[in-house]
């Protein structure tokens, strides 16, 4: 099926896709091949809000610097202030970390941050591309997860991780649906580590989330799925690369 924008697809038609979207995308004039092209490594999508610093702060400290997945971050951040969040990240873990640009290429072991007042979206070619400041918010955010996570299911298919991180509102929870319909895998925070649980509640509620983790376990976990694909001719599961990252 031709997919000359996210809302064609089977998988937004039955999450009820909202039409301020559908604005969305079309402000960014994002267009995905008829087929998801196949990549050699993952990427990782991730959404936060309230508490989100902390969060990100201690996922990323336990992602080693060869980590062999692409990162793509959006944080809900006050739209008429510069965003330090690049610049503090990046103190606190051994990834590259860059606010993302228009242009930029995602590559492993590195990580790039939504800049305040655009949506983030991927496109072909591994590329980055920002929606204008004028696109419409989406659950009252810009930059929202849904453009994050849609354009994500859409290039990487199975090779796509969205993880979603304490919050309020509830952002995300159509996006992660599309990344289950295109075979990919969802982490939640929980509620005890979560300083706001209303955007992991609602994407708990959707039924697609696999794993629902308290943030010292998300890391981890991170690993074993990325590395279980990098290492699986070698024989080894999920369990054991978290036993033995």
């Amino acid at each position: 099926m031709n997919k000359n924008a996210i809302f064609q697809s089977e998988a937004a038609g039955k999450a009820g896709w909202p039409r301020r979207l559908k604005k969305a995308t079309r402000f960014a004039r994002v267009e995905f091949p008829a087929e998801s092209v196949r990549h050699s490594f993952s990427v990782i999508a991730m959404a936060a809000s309230a508490g989100g610093l902390k969060a990100l702060s201690i996922i990323l400290e336990g992602l080693p610097a060869d980590f062999p997945a692409a990162i793509a971050i959006v944080m809900h951040v006050a739209p008429d202030h510069k965003s330090l969040l690049a610049e503090i990240l990046k103190c606190r873990t051994q990834l590259q970390v860059a606010q993302a640009h228009t242009g930029d290429v995602l590559v492993p072991s590195k990580v790039f941050v939504a800049p305040p007042n655009h949506h983030l979206f991927v496109v072909p070619g591994d590329r980055l591309k920002l929606s204008s400041s004028h696109a419409e918010k989406i659950h009252f955010a810009r930059p929202s997860a849904e453009p994050l996570f849609a354009s994500v299911a859409e290039m990487y298919g199975k090779n796509a991780i969205a993880v979603v991180l304490t919050g309020g509102d509830g952002d995300g929870s159509f996006g992660v649906q599309i990344i289950k319909d295109k075979g990919g895998m969802v982490i939640a925070q929980d509620r005890s580590t979560s300083e706001n649980f209303s955007m992991p509640e609602t994407s708990i509620k959707t039924g697609d989330v696999d794993y629902v983790l308290p943030l010292d376990k998300i890391a981890p976990m991170l690993i074993a799925l990325v590395w279980t694909r990098q290492q699986s001719k070698n024989g080894r599961t999920t369990a054991s690369l978290m036993s033995h990252p």
